[in-house]
């Protein structure tokens, strides 16, 4: 047995190293091509730029740090000092500069103690603040980083309601570093905000008006893209602040409870259990983003934070069916979309449409498989993350360095490379197969940290 237990934990190391190798060969298609600009084209071997921050780098610097690549890390840092022009005439959206850019320069901060990251999250924070100046309180969609004009997005009037609702994390954690309680002030304002409006089971359309401060009551209601982080955030900012603010946890619960009683079925033949939506708030549709694969990870740990056993079994119910979701298709690969077959009669669970065959290489499923294998030990659980980073390495790879996001998971031949990384593959995707295949579960400790929407770690107050 002694000899059996040995290799076992080899194969966590080796396979946690090849991890490692992955990202280094991400960076260096990077590094190589598109150094400080946001995103790398792999196969063109050219650059994309979507704010002009630098994001893969400022997204990159905690994972990074966690894998001890401290010599790439440094080198990142001292682009950041010498580089990260955040005085940036140009609309950034509030968001996404919130959750990659102010989160992945906290993170840097909470790991290395390094100021200078501290510097730079309050100088964005500080930049990002005027976007709260909407006459309900209620943020814009974007925001110009150097006049502070903000304004609603271009295609419409309305804001989202999980990038509203997915900021909060970032500007408590500033308040505390800073003593300065306007970032958290401004922020939490809009979930006390949203805790007062109407919802349906404590579920929340996907739009909400920044004016007027009310949903768009005709909206959607999903828990993927456009409401998603809603619900992870009620549950992640109740246990950043000790657990002590106890409507976050009541809307959660009743929100979990709404998405079990409107949202989830099952498929045939399989049973495999999913999450629909509402269209227009009325009528289902069973059509489930990846991004919706979050959730058995945060509903892991809303249980290991005491919520009912019933979220720990929804929670293996989903793992299994985002497991699916990769390993149905001819390239072990999720489509960014699937639809659940709900006839008798069908053959397959999974119906994938054109539109939605992309794999953008996103993080949910992984993230999620963590959070259960940290609380279960359950091997099962790598087995699958093993085999979603095989996939990875066969199909995603590009020679010379880098990773693209592919056009088509349902044919190997044919899989239409769409020649873009996301700073989410290294931030995210990358971070928390790594983390799944670390033997050492106190160094990240789910008792002491949290993880942001984009990976970033941030400690539990007064843990």
């Amino acid at each position: 047995a002694a000899v059996e237990q040995k290799s076992i934990l080899t194969s966590a190391q080796d396979k946690q190293k090849s991890i490692v190798d992955a990202f280094l060969h991400a960076w260096k298609g990077y590094k190589s091509h598109a150094w400080g600009h946001d995103h790398l084209k792999p196969i063109t071997k050219t650059f994309q730029n979507w704010f002009g921050l630098g994001l893969t780098i400022v997204d990159s610097l905690d994972t990074l740090y966690m894998m001890g690549l401290y010599e790439e890390f440094n080198e990142a840092k001292e682009w950041v000092i010498e580089k990260l022009n955040l005085n940036l005439n140009k609309d950034v959206n509030f968001f996404e500069t919130t959750i990659r850019v102010m989160g992945g320069l906290l993170s840097a901060f909470h790991l290395s103690e390094e100021s200078i990251f501290l510097e730079k999250a309050v100088d964005i924070a500080d930049r990002l603040m005027p976007a709260f100046k909407s006459s309900s309180g209620v943020p814009y969609s974007d925001v110009n980083l150097k006049t502070g004009h903000s304004h609603p997005p271009v295609w419409g009037q309305d804001s989202t309601v999980s990038e509203i609702s997915t900021i909060q994390l970032e500007f408590r954690d500033i308040s505390h570093l800073t003593g300065d309680p306007k970032y958290e002030t401004a922020a939490f304002k809009v979930s006390e905000h949203l805790h007062k409006l109407p919802k349906k089971d404590g579920l929340v359309p996907m739009f909400i008006n920044a004016e007027s401060g009310h949903f768009r009551t005709t909206s959607t209601i999903t828990v993927g893209a456009r409401a998603d982080s809603y619900y992870e955030y009620l549950l992640k900012q109740w246990i950043q602040t000790g657990q002590k603010i106890s409507w976050l946890k009541e809307d959660y619960i009743e929100a979990i409870d709404g998405i079990a009683k409107h949202l989830v079925k099952q498929s045939y033949p399989s049973k495999l259990t999913f999450v629909g939506e509402l269209l227009s708030g009325r009528s289902y549709s069973p059509k489930m983003d990846h991004l919706v694969c979050y959730l058995p990870g945060t509903l892991a740990l809303g249980y290991h934070y005491g919520m009912p056993s019933s979220h720990l079994r929804l929670a293996f119910e989903l793992m299994d069916t985002c497991y699916n979701m990769y390993a149905q298709t001819a390239t072990q690969l999720s489509p960014e979309i699937a639809y659940f077959n709900l006839q008798p009669h069908g053959t397959s669970d999974i119906i994938i449409k054109s539109n939605d065959a992309h794999n953008l290489l996103r993080p949910e499923t992984v993230e999620s498989l963590w959070y259960l294998y940290y609380m279960t030990h359950n091997e099962t659980y790598r087995d699958w993350g093993w085999q979603i980073f095989q996939a990875f390495e066969k199909y995603a790879k590009v020679e010379g360095g880098g990773y693209t996001s592919l056009g088509d998971v349902r044919n190997p031949l044919l899989t239409k490379p769409m020649d873009l990384m996301e700073s989410f593959f290294l931030a995210e995707t990358l971070k928390y197969l790594f983390l799944l295949f670390n033997d050492n579960q106190d160094l990240y400790s789910l008792d002491r940290f949290i993880f942001n929407s984009e990976a970033h770690l941030l400690p539990i107050l007064n843990s």
